[in-house]
This record gives C-alpha cells, sequence and structure tokens, in this order.
C-alpha cells in the first residue's frame, strides 16, 4: 500500500532533475515550449505551459520556462497608449516580477535540474545582471557539465566582462568537446590571444589548420574567410616574440615573422590593400625602407593617393626614421596630418621630401596632365606629382614641406588659393587654418624597442619638439602663414574689385562670383581671429551680392554667436535654412543655434522636418541615438535651471553608450562565424575605450556638475520634490501619482511644451490617437514604455554625492589625460572628505598641464580647506604635509598667489580665466585688494588668450561681487567687452 501511494505521488510531482520526467504527453508540450520560445513565438508557447502547468502546477522546468516567456513578452511587448492612471510602466514591471517568482518558485522545485539553473541565468542576462548569471551557469554545469548551450552562453558572458581567463577555460571545453567545428578553434584561438598569449594563439591556428585536408579544404582556397583567417594569423605572428631560431635581441623577432608569413600568404589573401599596410608596417619597423617604398607605391597605383597616412609613411621611408616615430605616424596620425606636420624638419630632411614631392607649379597646377600634351607643362618629370598629376592630397602636401618663410612658399600658396577661390570652394578657410603650426616642447617615452603588442625593452623620458595647431585668435593673430594667407586675400579683393582680374600682371578676367568667394574667405579668416565686426560686414556683402547661398548665412551665424549675439545668430541661419528645405546639414545647424539660444520648442520643429512623421520626433531622435541634439537640448535646460530635465537628456546619452556597450553583445559569436577576426580585435579594443569617448565625457561631466550643485544648493533639490511613494498604499499611490501628472502637464502648456519624453527614455508623449495609430500597424510600430517622470524628478532626489562619485570614477579611469576630468574627480573628492584622493587628482592635474587655470585655482582651494580641516589619520597627515608643497613650490599660500600675480603681469598674453582664478585667489588668499585683483584682469585689456564672451561674462560676474570697490573697474571691463565684442547682449 505505502509503494503505491509513493508511486503515485511521484507521478502527480515529476522533476527532471530528480530523475522524474514528465509523461510523454506533457514532455511533448515541454519541448514545443522551448522551440516557441526560440521562434518567439511567445503567446504559443505560454498557452502550451500552462496545459503542463494545469495537471503538474509544480513542475520546476515548465514554471522556469513560463517565467522567462513572461520576461521576454514585458521586454518586448508594445504599451498602448498610456491611461490616466499611467498604469503601463506599473503592468510591465509587474509583469517581470512575476517572471522572476515563477522562474524562482520552479528552482525551488527542481534545485537539481540544469535547465532550471540555465533558465535563471537567461533571466538574468536578460536584466543586465552578468554576474549573477555566471553564478547561475556554472551552477547548471555542474549538473552538467558537457553542456554545450551552457558553455556558450556563459563564455558569451565571460567575454563580454571580460573574464578573459574564464573565457579561454570555456572554450577549451567547448573544444575538447567538439573538436570538429571550426568555430570553436577559431574562438579558442581568439581567447588565447586576447590573454596576451600570441604564441599560444598561433599555436591552436596552426593545429586547427592541420586538421584539414589541404586538397579538399576551403581554408586553403582563396576566398573571403581564408583571408581574414590568414591575415589575422599574420596579425597574431607580429604579436610574438619571433621563431626560437631566430636572434631576437631588438625585440622584432615577431615582425621579422609576421613579414615572411605574409608571403607564404600572398596567394590566398583577397584584401590586398590590407596586405600591403601590414607589409609597410612590418617594412618600417625593421628599417628596410627600400622595401618600403615599392609597397607604398603599389599602394599608391591601387587608389591610395589621397590618404595621408600612405604619404606619412612615405616621408619615414624617405627620411629612415627610427622605428618608434614610424609606429606614431602609422597608429596615431589623423586625417590630414603626416610627418611634415608631426614635427619640425631639418633641411636635409625638408629637401629630399621636396624632390619626393616635386615643385611648387606642381603642387598647385590641376591640369597638369593636359599642360603635359600640350607641351607646356613646367612640373619636373620626377617626384609623385609628376606620376599622380590629379592628385589633390599631393598637392596639399607640399604646402606643408615648402619653408613658411621663402618665396616659394609664397608663390604655391598663392596659385593654391586663386585656384580655390575660382572653383569657389567654402571649406578654403578651414583647410588654410590646418598650416597654422606653432612648435611646442612634450615630454614623450622613449622606447629602445617595441613589437606590435605594445612590449618594449627599456624606456625613458625625452624632450622632444612637436607641432601643435594654433587655435586661439591671439595665436592666430601673430601667426606668419595666417597674415601673409590676410595679405594675398586683400590683394585679392582689391584687384578683383577694380579690374576684375587676380594682382601681378594677371590678364585673365574673372566672373563676379569670384570676387564674392575672395570676400567670403576674408571673412573665414576675420573669423579666426575673432574679428567679428568686419567679418560680418564682408558677409553681409556677399549676402547682398547672392542672398540664395546657405553658406553665407552658416558663417554670419557663427560670426553672430561667437560675437555674443545668439538670437540674431539664429534667426540668420533659420533664414538660411529657408532657402533649402531639403539640406540636412544647415537644418541641423540651425537645431544647434537655435538650442543655444534657449528656442527649444523651435528647435524642435525644426528637426522633426527629418524625422519621422508619426508619433513623437524627440523619441525618433533617441531611437537614432543622436547624441549631439541631446547634449545641446541638455545644455538649454541647464542653462534655464531646469535641472531635472537637463540631467534626464544627459542620462539619456549615458545610455546610449550603454546599449553600444551591450551591442557589442551581439558580436562575439558574430564576428567568429564570418571569421572577421581582425575586426572583432578592433570591436574589443573600441569598446573598452568607450567610456573615454569624447560626447560620453562631456555628459558625465554635465551629470557631475550638476550633482555637485545640488551638493551645494540643496534647497534646489527639494523644490517640487515628489513624495515617497514606496511608503504608500496602492489607493494612495494612485492618487498622488495623478495629482503630480496634473501638475506636470499644466506646467508643460505653461511652458509651450508638449510634454514629451525629454529624458531620452524609450517613452513617448504622442496623443492617444497617435498611439492607438502606431499600435495599430504592428509591422511599423517599435515597442516601448511609457515616461512616467519627464521633469527628471527622479534623479533630483538621488544620493548626489554617491552619483558624482561614481562618474568621476569612471572618467579618470577611462579618459586619465583629461584634465576637466581630474580636476572633478577633486572636486567630488574634497566634498567627501577625501584629501589624499583630492591630492592625487592635483598631480594628475599637473602631470597633464602645469600651468592650467584649472589646478591653480584647486591648489588654492586645498590648502585653503587644509588649514581648516579636522584630524585625519596619522599616515595622511604625513603624506599630505610631505607631497603637498610640491604643488606649492615649497612656498606659504600668499607666496605662491604673489608669484602667479607676477607670472600673470609678466605675460601680456596670459589667459583670461587664469588671470580670474588669480585673482579671486588673490581675495581668498589676502595677497591683494579688491583694487588690485579687478585691475590684474583689465590690465591684459582682452588681448590675451582664451578671451571669449563666457569668460567675460565670468570677470564681469567676479567685479560685480566686489562691491562699490570694483564699480569703476567693472565699468572699465564692459567698455572692453563691447569693444571686442559688439554684438555681446547681456554685459
Amino acid at each position: 500500500m505505502s509503494n503505491k501511494s509513493s508511486s503515485t505521488s511521484a507521478n502527480d510531482n515529476p522533476q527532471s532533475g530528480q530523475g522524474r520526467p514528465l509523461p510523454k504527453k506533457e514532455s511533448d508540450l515541454s519541448k514545443n515550449v522551448v522551440k516557441f520560445y526560440e521562434s518567439k513565438q511567445y503567446k504559443k508557447g505560454l498557452k502550451n505551459a500552462d496545459t503542463i502547468l494545469k495537471r503538474f502546477p509544480n513542475h520546476g522546468e515548465t514554471l522556469c520556462m513560463k517565467g522567462l516567456i513572461v520576461n521576454a513578452m514585458a521586454t518586448t511587448s508594445v504599451v498602448s497608449a498610456p491611461k490616466k492612471d499611467g498604469g503601463g510602466g506599473d503592468r510591465e514591471g509587474d509583469k517581470k516580477k512575476e517572471a522572476v517568482e515563477l522562474v524562482k518558485k520552479g528552482l525551488m522545485m527542481d534545485m537539481r535540474s540544469h535547465v532550471c539553473w540555465h533558465v535563471y541565468g537567461l533571466l538574468h542576462r536578460s536584466s543586465q545582471d552578468y554576474a549573477e548569471a555566471i553564478k547561475a551557469y556554472k551552477q547548471a554545469l555542474r549538473i552538467d557539465s558537457e553542456n554545450l548551450q551552457i558553455l556558450r552562453d556563459m563564455g558569451l558572458l565571460q567575454i563580454q566582462m571580460r573574464d578573459l581567463h574564464g573565457f579561454s577555460n570555456t572554450r577549451l571545453r567547448i573544444l575538447t568537446l567538439r573538436p570538429s567545428s571550426k568555430v570553436h578553434w577559431l574562438t579558442y584561438a581568439l581567447s588565447v590571444h586576447v590573454n596576451g598569449d600570441a604564441k599560444g594563439a598561433v599555436g591552436v591556428l596552426d593545429s586547427y589548420m592541420a586538421t584539414l585536408d589541404k586538397e579538399d579544404s576551403v581554408e586553403f582556397q582563396r576566398n573571403f574567410e581564408s583571408s581574414e583567417l590568414a591575415l589575422y594569423k599574420n596579425q597574431v605572428l607580429s604579436e610574438t616574440s619571433g621563431d626560437d631560431n631566430d636572434n631576437n635581441e631588438d625585440g622584432l623577432g615577431g615582425i621579422r615573422t609576421a613579414l615572411a608569413h605574409l608571403d607564404e600568404i600572398h596567394e590566398l589573401v583577397v584584401d590586398q590593400t590590407g596586405w600591403l599596410m601590414a607589409r609597410l608596417s612590418y617594412q618600417l619597423q625593421l628599417g628596410r625602407f627600400e622595401s618600403a617604398k615599392e609597397t607604398i607605391f603599389s599602394l599608391l597605383e591601387r587608389g591610395s593617393t589621397e590618404d595621408h597616412k600612405v604619404h606619412g609613411a612615405y616621408m619615414c621611408a624617405l627620411l629612415k626614421c627610427d622605428p618608434i616615430e614610424c609606429k606614431e605616424v602609422l597608429d596615431t596620425m589623423r586625417g590630414t596630418k603626416t610627418l611634415a606636420t608631426l614635427r619640425p624638419l631639418k633641411e636635409e630632411e625638408r629637401a629630399i621630401l621636396l624632390r619626393a614631392y616635386g615643385s611648387a607649379s606642381a603642387a598647385a597646377t590641376d591640369d597638369a596632365d593636359d599642360d603635359a600634351t600640350n607641351g607646356s607643362s613646367s612640373i619636373p618629370k620626377e617626384g609623385l606629382a609628376a606620376i599622380f598629376p590629379k592628385s589633390a592630397a599631393i598637392k596639399r602636401i607640399y604646402l606643408t614641406l615648402l619653408p613658411t618663410s621663402s618665396d616659394e612658399f609664397k608663390s604655391a600658396i598663392d596659385e593654391y588659393c586663386r585656384r580655390q577661390i575660382v572653383k569657389g570652394v567654402p571649406s578654403l578657410g578651414s583647410d588654410l587654418s590646418s598650416l597654422y603650426l606653432m612648435e611646442k616642447q612634450q615630454k614623450q617615452p622613449q622606447q629602445s624597442s617595441t613589437t606590435m603588442n605594445g612590449n618594449s625593452t627599456t624606456s625613458a623620458t625625452t624632450t622632444t619638439t612637436r607641432y601643435v595647431l594654433a587655435k586661439d585668435p591671439i595665436d592666430i593673430q601673430q601667426h606668419g602663414i595666417y597674415r601673409l594667407v590676410v595679405e594675398l586675400v586683400d590683394s585679392y579683393i582689391s584687384s578683383l574689385s577694380s579690374a576684375n582680374t587676380f594682382p601681378n600682371n594677371d590678364t585673365e578676367k574673372h566672373p563676379p562670383s569670384t570676387l564674392l568667394w575672395a570676400w567670403y574667405l576674408r571673412s573665414t579668416l576675420h573669423e579666426q581671429a575673432g574679428q567679428y565686426a568686419q567679418g560680418i560686414s564682408l558677409i553681409d556683402k556677399c549676402i547682398e551680392h547672392t542672398p540664395t547661398a546657405c553658406d553665407f548665412y552658416e558663417l554670419k551665424s557663427r560670426l553672430l554667436e561667437l560675437g555674443g549675439d545668439i538670437q540674431r545668430a539664429a534667426d540668420t541661419v533659420d533664414a538660411g535654412r529657408d532657402l533649402d528645405h531639403q539640406d540636412r546639414y544647415i537644418n541641423n545647424q540651425t537645431t544647434k543655434v537655435m538650442l543655444r539660444a534657449g528656442r527649444e520648442e523651435d528647435a524642435r520643429k525644426c528637426i522633426s522636418l527629418f524625422t519621422r512623421h508619426e508619433g513623437n520626433p524627440e523619441q525618433n531622435l533617441y531611437d537614432m541615438q543622436c547624441t549631439w541634439y541631446e547634449l545641446e537640448l541638455a545644455d538649454c535646460w541647464r542653462k534655464k535651471g531646469d535641472l531635472g530635465r537637463s540631467l534626464r537628456k544627459y542620462m539619456a546619452v549615458i545610455k546610449h553608450y550603454q546599449d553600444f556597450h551591450e551591442d557589442q553583445f551581439d558580436f562575439h559569436m558574430y564576428c567568429i562565424r564570418k571569421v572577421t577576426l581582425r575586426s572583432y580585435c578592433k570591436l574589443l579594443k573600441f569598446e573598452d575605450d568607450l567610456w573615454g569617448l569624447p560626447h560620453y565625457g562631456r555628459a558625465a561631466e554635465e551629470v557631475i556638475k550638476i550633482h555637485l550643485h545640488l551638493v551645494d544648493n540643496p534647497d534646489k533639490s527639494k523644490e517640487d520634490e515628489e513624495p515617497d511613494y514606496s511608503k504608500m498604499t496602492p489607493a494612495e499611490r494612485k492618487k498622488a501619482k495623478n495629482i503630480a501628472r496634473k501638475k506636470k502637464k499644466k506646467a508643460a502648456v505653461v511652458a509651450g511644451s508638449s510634454g514629451g519624453s525629454n529624458n531620452g527614455e524609450k517613452g513617448g508623449s504622442s496623443t492617444d490617437k497617435d498611439a492607438e495609430k502606431n499600435n495599430g500597424n504592428k509591422k511599423k510600430a517599435k515597442p516601448h514604455v511609457i515616461d512616467e517622470d519627464p521633469e527628471g524628478q527622479e534623479l533630483l532626489v538621488l544620493d548626489h554625492l554617491e552619483e558624482a562619485k561614481k562618474f568621476a570614477a569612471i572618467l579618470v579611469r577611462h579618459a586619465p589625460k583629461r584634465i576637466s576630468a581630474w580636476a572633478l574627480q577633486y572636486d567630488v573628492s574634497i566634498r567627501r572628505g577625501k584629501m589624499l584622493l583630492a591630492l592625487q587628482a592635483l598631480f594628475k592635474m599637473k602631470s597633464i598641464h602645469h600651468n592650467a587655470h584649472q589646478l591653480f585655482s584647486r591648489i588654492v582651494d586645498f590648502s585653503l580647506k587644509l588649514s581648516s580641516r579636522t584630524t585625519e589619520h596619522a599616515a595622511s597627515n604625513q603624506v599630505i604635509s610631505t607631497e603637498f608643497p610640491k604643488l606649492m613650490k615649497c612656498k606659504s599660500l600668499m607666496e605662491f598667489v604673489q608669484l602667479a600675480v607676477e607670472d600673470a603681469k609678466a605675460d601680456a598674453l596670459s589667459s583670461l580665466p587664469m588671470r580670474i582664478a588669480v585673482a579671486k585667489a588673490m581675495l581668498s588668499a589676502n595677497a591683494g585688494s579688491a583694487s588690485d585683483a579687478s585691475s590684474l584682469i583689465l590690465d591684459s585689456k582682452l588681448n590675451a588668450r582664451c578671451v571669449t564672451v563666457e569668460t567675460c561674462r565670468e570677470s564681469l560676474k567676479f567685479m560685480e561681487s566686489l562691491g562699490k570697490e570694483g564699480a569703476e573697474n567693472r565699468e572699465r571691463m564692459k567698455m572692453l567687452i563691447m569693444a571686442k565684442f559688439p554684438f555681446a547682449k547681456d554685459c
């Protein structure tokens, strides 16, 4: 009787992990549940799961699968138009909670089932909790250690989390179980490579190739996959230390091996340009310059004449540069930069390059091949200019090689400018600005030998001279090339105005458009030099002459914006946009200027012309990850004091970068299957550097600044603060949310806002009819959820110091060479009372720019905080007392500030922000009077670096804080500002 009862109980509670499988009918339904889940037929899968659970309500694997399906439906479902109670988001949250409860219940029912643990891991993976997902996978593997699907899923999470050692071990287990799969071999080789064992990765690839039949296998035939695999192996070979028999005293044994391997795979390779570029890199590093020249000419003949990286390599080969400089040119040069724009050239080096690139007339003649056929060519039959007479890059590079003080340079740039003006090239001014190079001493590590993976045998620091681009108007005005170009353009305008010809006995008559573009170029030069009134007077002539050219309105808008009248700038660029409604570029520029002018509604209407017409345009911009728009809109709201909305938009940009990071998940297996291993390595490198990219840095820095502002001004964050819903009953919460929603709607109407999704999260503010229309067409509608916090109130009640700390830590870790990141790290640390972290940030700032005004002001602040701080740990006090005087140059605070005052007075061009920082320090350190402080700013007469409308306003704000003592100097400052920025408002 007891045996029969036990058997009946087992049949009523089947659990696969406990050796009690489902009956055949339910077992088939269970297989269908998995099949429907994998094919995303969630409703059918849910129906089958419910059928099983009607008979066996405690079946663990079915409960887990049902939870997984419910979670997938909650994630991908399209929420209908929100009701008045805004329940859409609550429903989704409830579904996710239900999914978690189902999976946990199923796991409790059958903890010995690898399926339950696997599903538990998948649930954590869907919520991006990868660490917990890996734990669940490991538990599943304890039960079923040879389950390939679980091993693959765990390997994906390990490479996503950069658990490289675990990733390698997992891929080895998979390869051991399925050694016949090509994907498993390649993935294991890659895992060994990313762990830093290049030689081991080569060994794995060789072992894989040894398993193949050379006659029948496609790996030994010329096709894309075999080509990419061969080039990937070559890349890995270059990172090894070379063959055992190779004499590797110089550390370049791997480079020699890789170069020899390139010859072996030449017949297999489809990407011949990539093959040639790899060959060129190896030849330059090994000092085989004659062979490198042959490779370069092969590249040029294949169409790489406009690739400045190839030209930079050609210069290195001609000048026989050392391996470090060759690698710097190949790895770091971007755009139109070459060796000639990297560092000053010696006279003998310049002569070699000039012979290689041709003569000045060759560099300035566009129709050289036509002249050659007519027998009237002035191009010498040597050098690249003669071989590739149509190459614009060769002509442009030639200008960078000529001595800037020579008559030949003047003649060459004269001819270059004339030809571009006749053609009507709007970008000529920007093109010429890349010639404004200044010499600067820089400290750089000097390595005696390097390998492709970055290893070096010895290293030391050396001071080298490098070119930097002049960007400040003061530096540009004093630059010799700028003065030469101004002189030439002025002569063009004078001659074209009087005789329609260029100066110096030119007899060819030119159309009126030539004078028009000469005016345009001169106006651009005024913009570069900060002469905004003169620039506007010339661009007005252009508009009067040809009122239908968008370029003229855009330039005038830039001049007005830089000159301080942002409202007129917005009106001007909008007038240009009206000339061509099909031009996306001018439309985007108009949107950007309108946002800077605080006209977000006009900007929204403008940008919506190029978004999808249905629904909310801002939702479409979010879906397209349009970060520039979101950053400008966030800045607009921040300036208006709407910190909640501003934070929402900045966080939207940060969310985009989090999506970029998550998106790599889809490529881990895809790239292996397609054998794009070289591109995959670049992807991993890009993702590792993702958080140091400029747009992310800008958004994160502004988020930190807002949180610090709320820390310093806590009353601001309590204004319009929402109640704590967690302490309310469901009825009270519903009522409170209705009241809050009505307030938000009323405020949106008053502000003229549509109440859209301003957080950049996937939410919509379209009307109910629009939402119903979108939801009715399921093929076109994109899944989204409802945003319940468009005002950003939830962000205003966070722990601001903790949030600032989090983002500051990310910035200093991923952008360690950005001085603003360390400045914010100091600001956060000093507010947290972490003096050692603040001191570390100061030393980091000094290593980046020892004369930065951000560093000076924070050294003074640290000194003041140090004198008033409470007692800390003895070891901390000892470190601070030993290291901080080094920043103060072993002087007292007053002496340190007085020394800065003397330096500022000695350098007439010292930046305005630095003068303001020193002036503030004079008062805080009692190193001078208010009159002395304001006089320090006025002494420059605004003929200094970093003088903008914003810095001028900051100086006025400082003088206003001085009260009556600074009243007279404040009026003098206003006169100086109006003289330099005649269009400036609110000054």
